[in-house]
């Protein structure tokens, strides 16, 4: 399995997905299509499938052009208002790309269809496509969705993959988010320590994709919703609640 980060846009990330075996490969929120063409052709790969995980236009947006540059693409997401989608998925949808096993998570709430793609390869460590549930250290806009779901998305589907599993997310907002976790957690040594690693990273024009599971456990205040510490910053003991209070604070933060 190779992952392949082209950045697209002002802060988006896109994907190839490739299977070093067969050469198939997929696309994750192809939003400029001809990046994607482009990164095919230096990849020596066939593009197969577009794993789509909501159907916001810098994510999908890129799709109907996509179709047009590749023939017979299975347009995968779990959204009607996906463009040029022709294989709706469900929450344990299994599908294959070459010899990579691609299980579909449903994690409503940034968008009420949102999709994240758990790959398994021989031999490799995993990876998941996130989109915009769970960023580098924060989580995305309950623009569709409610604390609740949220706390489902992230603590009761996300965190239950292998710890060592790697995140890869929709936007580079891993300075901006870590910046608000450390006003949640001051005296968070796994927290001040990324910092100092996302800053270096950025100052360099580097991407700080990926983080892993058990990494977000460490320093990403929404997944740690059941600490006491992230409980006494926002005044509550119940972790959807402490969901809620995170956004909502997070929403009008100002580093």
């Amino acid at each position: 399995m190779k992952i392949r980060l082209l950045p697209a846009l002002q802060d988006n990330y896109m994907y190839l997905l490739i299977d070093e075996t067969s050469k198939e490969c997929a696309a994750v929120d192809p939003v400029e299509p001809e990046k994607i063409q482009a990164a095919v052709k230096e990849e020596g790969v066939k593009l197969t499938t577009v794993l789509t995980t909501h159907h916001h236009w810098d994510h999908a947006g890129g799709n109907e052009n996509l179709v047009k540059l590749f023939t017979d693409l299975d347009v995968c997401g779990g959204d009607d208002r996906i463009g040029a989608l022709n294989h709706k998925v469900n929450h344990g949808d299994q599908l294959k790309v070459g010899s990579l096993d691609i299980q579909c998570l449903f994690t409503p709430c940034h968008t009420s269809g949102h999709i994240c793609y758990f790959v398994k390869g021989a031999g490799e460590e995993p990876a998941v496509f996130t989109g915009d549930t769970l960023f580098q250290a924060g989580c995305g806009r309950f623009f569709e969705g409610s604390p609740e779901q949220m706390y489902k998305a992230l603590m009761e589907t996300l965190s239950q993959l292998p710890k060592n599993t790697q995140v890869f997310c929709g936007h580079e907002y891993t300075v901006n988010n870590l910046k608000y976790a450390l006003h949640v957690e001051p005296q968070n040594k796994a927290v001040q320590d990324r910092m100092a690693w996302a800053v270096e990273k950025r100052a360099k024009n580097e991407p700080t994709i990926p983080s892993t599971i058990a990494e977000e456990m460490s320093f990403n205040p929404f997944m740690r919703v059941c600490e006491e510490s992230v409980q006494q910053h926002t005044k509550q003991s119940q972790p959807i609640s402490v969901m809620g209070a995170l956004r909502k604070e997070k929403d009008s933060f100002k580093a």
